[in-house]
C-alpha cells in the first residue's frame, strides 16, 4: 500500500511500519533507570506452554483488504490468545502513532465490522483497527492485545529511548493508556530491531541498553500489565543474540518472541536458495546459526527461561527465480517476484501457485518452473508446534494475520499441535 513494504533483512526481522506519523508529546522526565531486580516482573502468560500469539498490521487494511473483521471469519480469533497490533512508531525516542487513520478514524460499514454494527461520527465514537479491536474483545473476552512499536523500520528511535528510558517509557504508557482507547490495550510488545546491533539502522547503546528501556517499560506499566518483546534469532558467534544482555532483560518481560524466520532469503540475489525458516540446521546450510532450534538452545544456555520464549512462525514464503536445482543449495538470477515486493509472497497465495514438493530442517520448500520457494505448510507446523512442546516453550507467534489462508489453516495448525 502506498509503496509499503515488508522488509526482515539480517535475520528475524518482524517486519516495518511505514505510513503518517503522529506524535504523542513525552514527559520531560530525565531520570535513567538502570535494571532493578526490585522492579517486579509479571509472571509467565497464564497459558504457558499452549500460547498462540499473532500479528496484525495496521496497514494490511489498504492494499490487502485485511480487516479485524477477518480475524473471526477465518476462525483465527478463537485460536488466539493474544494479538500484537503492529506498528506504532519510536519517532524522537518517543512511542507515536504510525498511522492515525487506520489506528482510530477509518469508519466501518455495518457489512465490515466485527459486530456487524457501523461506526458513527458521534462525537468520542472510536472508530477504525482501535474500534475494531475493542468489538473484538467484547466478542471473545479472554483475548488480550499489546500494542507493538518498532519493527525494521521504525526501530530507529530506540537508540534515543535508551539514553532516556523514563522519558520513553512514560510517552509510551501516555500513548497505550490514552483514554480514547485505554481499554483496547492489555500492554506493549517492544520491537527493537536491534539493540547494540545493526537491522536498517546500526545501534550502539551498549549491551545493556535493552534491559534499562525493559526496566523503565515495566516499572511505568506496572506488573499487572503485558510486557513483552520481540527478539533476533542470530545464534551465530558474536552475532546479535550475543550483542545485549537478553537474559538480564528477561525479568521485565512476560515473554519474548523469538523472530525464528528470515534466516535466508532473494536479497542475497544468486542464492545459495535455503529456507527462510528451518527448525534445525542441516547439510549445506549457508550460515551456521541461522536456525530455530540454535537460536533457541542459545537463548536457554544464556539463562532465559524456557517458558519465556515464543517460537516464531511465518505466514510467507520467501524465494528466488532463475533456479534449476530442485533441492536447497541451488544458484539462482534474483528475488522471485512477489505480490507487493519480490522475493516474498504470503503463503495462501504459494500453497496453489507454487505447492511444495520436499522438505527439510522441518520446513518445506517448493520447485515450480524456475523458481524456488521455502515456506511452512500445517504439517512442517505440526512438527514445529512438537518442538515447542518438547522444549518447554511458552508457546508460538505468527507473522502476520493475513498471510493466511481464508479458513485459517496455518494458525488451526498452530492450536492444534499446541493444544
Amino acid at each position: 500500500m502506498f509503496g509499503l513494504k515488508r522488509r526482515t533483512w539480517a535475520v528475524g526481522g518482524a517486519l516495518l511500519a511505514g505510513l503518517v506519523t503522529a506524535t504523542v508529546a513525552a514527559p520531560t522526565s530525565t531520570a535513567q533507570p538502570t535494571p532493578d531486580t526490585a522492579v517486579q516482573a509479571a509472571p509467565a502468560a497464564p497459558t504457558a506452554g499452549k500460547t498462540v500469539l499473532g500479528y496484525f498490521t495496521e496497514w494490511g487494511v489498504y492494499q490487502r483488504n485485511y480487516h479485524v473483521k477477518n480475524l473471526v471469519t477465518s476462525g483465527s480469533a478463537a485460536k488466539m490468545n493474544y494479538i500484537n497490533y503492529a506498528f506504532g512508531n519510536t519517532a524522537n525516542g518517543q512511542c507515536t502513532l504510525g498511522d492515525s487513520y487506520a489506528d482510530y478514524d477509518k469508519a466501518y460499514s455495518a457489512a465490515d465490522s466485527v459486530d456487524g454494527k457501523a461506526d458513527t461520527w458521534d462525537a468520542g465514537a472510536l472508530r477504525g483497527n482501535f474500534g475494531q479491536l475493542r468489538k473484538l474483545k467484547k466478542m471473545y473476552p479472554g483475548l488480550k492485545v499489546l500494542f507493538s512499536f518498532g519493527g525494521w523500520t521504525w526501530s530507529s528511535g530506540f537508540t534515543q529511548a535508551a539514553a532516556n528510558p523514563a522519558a520513553f517509557a512514560s510517552s509510551c504508557y501516555n500513548l497505550v493508556k490514552d483514554p480514547r482507547w485505554a481499554d483496547v490495550f492489555d500492554g506493549i510488545d517492544i520491537d527493537w530491531e536491534y539493540p547494540n546491533a545493526c537491522g536498517l539502522n546500526c545501534d550502539s547503546s551498549g549491551p545493556e541498553a535493552l534491559a534499562k528501556v525493559l526496566s523503565a517499560v515495566r516499572s511505568k506499566f506496572g506488573s499487572g500489565a503485558l510486557v513483552t518483546a520481540a527478539i533476533s534469532a542470530d545464534a551465530t558467534s558474536g552475532g546479535k543474540l550475543d550483542k545485549a544482555n537478553y537474559a538480564s532483560a528477561a525479568q521485565y518481560v512476560n515473554w519474548y518472541n523469538v523472530m525464528t524466520y528470515d534466516f535466508f532469503g532473494g536479497w542475497a540475489k544468486t542464492g545459495p536458495t535455503a529456507p527462510h525458516s528451518p527448525l534445525t540446521s542441516y547439510n549445506g546450510i549457508p550460515t551456521q546459526g541461522f536456525d530455530t532450534s540454535s537460536a533457541i538452545a542459545k537463548l536457554k544456555a544464556k539463562g532465559v527461561p524456557a517458558n519465556k520464549l515464543l517460537l516464531g512462525i511465518g505466514f510467507y514464503g520467501r524465494g528466488w527465480t532463475g533456479v534449476s536445482q530442485a533441492t536447497p543449495g541451488g544458484s539462482a538470477t534474483d528475488a522471485a517476484p512477489g505480490t507487493y515486493e519480490a522475493g516474498i509472497e504470503d503463503y495462501k497465495v504459494l500453497k496453489t501457485k507454487c505447492p511444495a514438493n520436499g522438505t527439510v530442517a522441518g520446513t518445506a520448500y517448493a520447485h515450480c518452473g524456475n523458481q524456488w520457494w521455502s515456506y511452512d505448510t500445517p504439517s512442517t507446523i505440526s512438527g514445529k508446534m512438537n518442538y515447542t512442546k518438547n522444549q518447554g516453550l511458552g508457546g508460538a507467534f505468527f507473522w502476520e494475520a493475513s498471510g493466511d489462508t481464508a479458513n485459517g489453516e496455518l494458525i488451526a495448525a498452530m492450536r492444534g499441535g499446541l493444544g
